[in-house]
C-alpha cells in the first residue's frame, strides 16, 4: 500500500489563520494536527493541536504544572480564550523541524519512518499537482495492525 492509497482530504490552514479557529478545527474533526500551507497551497509545516495548546496554556502552568492547581475552576475552563486575537504563526514552534511531507508513492514503512523522526502525527502527501492529502497515525497504525 501506498501513500495516495491511505491519504485523505485533510483541512489546512494558514499563517494568518486565527489560533481559536484552528483550535476549532481540530475539536470540531477530532484531528491530531493542521497542514500549515503557503498561498499557493504547498505545506510549509504540521501544527499538531499540541503546538495551539502550547500557545493558549500559561507559560507558568507549563513551566510547574503544580501551578495550574492555583487557577480557579472558571478560569482554568476557559484557558483557550487565551488565543483570543493570535494567529496560526505564533504556534509555531520557534527553530523549524523536518517537514513531514512525502510523495504520494511512498510506502506504509516510509511513512512510519517519517512520522518516528519527525515526531509528527500525520503526514502530508503531495504528487506533481500538489497537496492530495494527508495520512494520521491513527490510519497508519489501523493499516498496519489489519495485516
Amino acid at each position: 500500500m501506498r501513500a495516495r492509497d491511505l491519504a485523505v482530504d485533510f483541512p489546512t490552514v494558514t499563517l494568518d489563520t486565527p489560533a481559536l479557529e484552528a483550535a476549532r478545527l481540530l475539536a470540531d474533526r477530532d484531528l491530531p494536527g493542521l497542514i500549515l500551507v503557503d498561498d499557493d497551497g504547498r505545506p510549509l509545516s504540521i501544527l499538531p493541536g499540541t503546538q495551539v495548546l502550547r500557545l493558549a496554556v500559561p507559560p507558568y502552568c507549563q513551566d510547574d504544572p503544580a501551578l495550574a492547581r492555583v487557577v480557579d475552576e472558571a478560569h482554568a475552563d476557559r484557558f483557550l480564550h487565551r488565543l483570543g486575537g493570535k494567529t496560526v504563526r505564533e504556534c509555531l514552534p520557534e527553530q523549524p523541524r523536518e517537514l513531514p511531507v512525502t510523495d504520494s508513492k511512498a510506502t506504509v514503512l516510509e511513512l512510519a519512518a517519517l512520522m518516528a523522526r519527525t515526531r509528527s502525527p500525520l503526514v502530508a502527501v503531495m504528487d506533481a499537482d500538489g497537496l492530495v492529502g494527508a495520512v494520521t497515525l491513527q490510519s497508519l497504525l489501523d493499516h498496519a495492525l489489519q495485516l
